[in-house]
């Protein structure tokens, strides 16, 4: 194992194209999860030079069922997409939340899926998708994830923050972050480059005002990492210059394109499948919260210090096909003994998707607060996201000792 190394990660603003198209995705999985906590929803987004494209499948009680459209679903499907885009922050010439054109493609989900995922008399309710998906926890950061990601999305949070409320009025909604760390063992001992590439308001690249921006970015970095780790940083911003155009009007954004900003930063394996757009069926969604759950737990019990968890379904079956721990040499008890206890413990109630939903409470409108910043090590409202708990610590510790 290397024991000096960097290792860099990215994040993207909310106003970033494709999360622009995430938020707006997973809005639209919030509505219908509200009008039916059973709803199947798959939807993507395309987003571009003022234009909001919906695609994808759906069921939902009284919203849409028998092929048909509820009377004014539509007209409320609407006006979410474009509150979603207000509340970004885009009021631009090239993306605006009132002036863009909206095209709804939405439509039924497919019999042959539904019958593969829907209980009945004799099978429990199967995964919506195969596949495997991959859950991480380190003890680098106190929210367990790695600390070039904590760093990267902690920065453009802050600016969110302040462009939102007015403290800086010259950010626009497009940014993006990246942080490169400096390890010596398992911990980040120096930042060496952080790199901030932020939309602005017009004049602010060059002179007085690029000046202000750039001085501006740094105090926001020096409050985001720990003063003991920017040391010989060289700082990286706009380094193209000039960041007027930007949003869906500067590249176009699609669901789902994010997924490594989304998860782990690319200091964890990943299934390959995307979260937003997703109801809790999709166990690319709620399968990928549960391993982060796990993981997040094995290493708040101190039975690891980092822990990667895979898990794996088919389609229509409810059992996962496997489920594999690997503490990266960092264990205090034998993996097998790990995923044994995991199994066996009565809290969860299994890791069927039914099970998984009923624990973790997914089965609710808390999915667009999740389109931006990453999934996990966050709260949403000010408490954790149900699979951010630390409430099997303690039966974890109980069954191995």
């Amino acid at each position: 194992m290397r024991t000096d190394y960097l290792f860099t990660s990215e994040s993207v603003s909310e106003g970033h194209p494709d999360k622009v198209s995430d938020q707006i995705s997973d809005a639209i999985v919030d509505l219908f999860l509200s009008k039916d906590p059973e709803a199947r929803i798959a939807c993507e987004t395309l987003t571009t030079t003022q234009l909001v494209v919906l695609a994808g499948e759906i069921r939902c009680k009284g919203v849409f069922e028998d092929g048909a459209w509820a009377p004014g679903a539509q007209e409320e499907i609407e006006a979410t997409v474009r509150r979603t885009v207000r509340e970004i922050g885009y009021e631009q010439d090239g993306f605006h939340w009132e002036r863009l054109e909206f095209i709804n493609r939405l439509h039924g989900q497919s019999a042959h899926i539904a019958q593969g995922v829907d209980a009945s008399d004799n099978k429990d309710e199967g995964a919506g998708d195969q596949g495997i998906m991959f859950g991480y926890a380190t003890d680098e950061t106190p929210d367990l994830m790695p600390a070039t990601l904590y760093y990267s999305h902690k920065i453009l949070e802050r600016m969110a923050a302040d462009r939102h409320s007015g403290a800086a009025p010259f950010l626009e909604p497009d940014a993006k972050s990246q942080v490169t760390l400096r390890y010596e063992g398992s911990l980040p001992v120096a930042a060496t480059a952080v790199v901030v590439s932020t939309q602005h308001a017009p004049g602010y690249d060059e002179g007085d005002r690029e000046a202000e921006l750039h001085a501006y970015v740094k105090r926001v970095v020096a409050e985001v990492i720990p003063p003991v780790l920017l040391r010989d940083t060289v700082y990286y911003i706009n380094p193209t210059g000039s960041f007027e155009i930007g949003g869906p009007d500067g590249d176009a954004g699609l669901t789902g394109r994010k997924i490594i900003v989304d998860t782990y930063g690319g200091a964890a394996p990943h299934g390959g499948g995307a979260f937003s757009g997703k109801d809790p069926t999709k166990v690319d969604r709620s399968a990928a919260y549960i391993t982060r759950y796990l993981a997040k737990n094995v290493v708040a019990a101190g039975l690891a210090t980092r822990c990667t968890i895979q898990i794996a379904y088919a389609i229509g079956v409810s059992e996962p096909l496997s489920l594999y721990v690997d503490t990266h040499d960092t264990g205090t008890v034998a993996e097998a003994a790990i995923e044994q206890a995991i199994l066996a413990l009565p809290k969860l109630g299994g890791l069927t998707p039914r099970a998984i939903r009923t624990h973790l409470g997914l089965n609710k409108p808390i999915y667009r607060k999740t389109a931006a910043y990453g999934h996990f090590g966050r709260k949403s409202e000010g408490d954790l996201f149900p699979w951010e708990r630390l409430d099997l610590v303690e039966d974890l510790k109980a069954a191995l000792g």
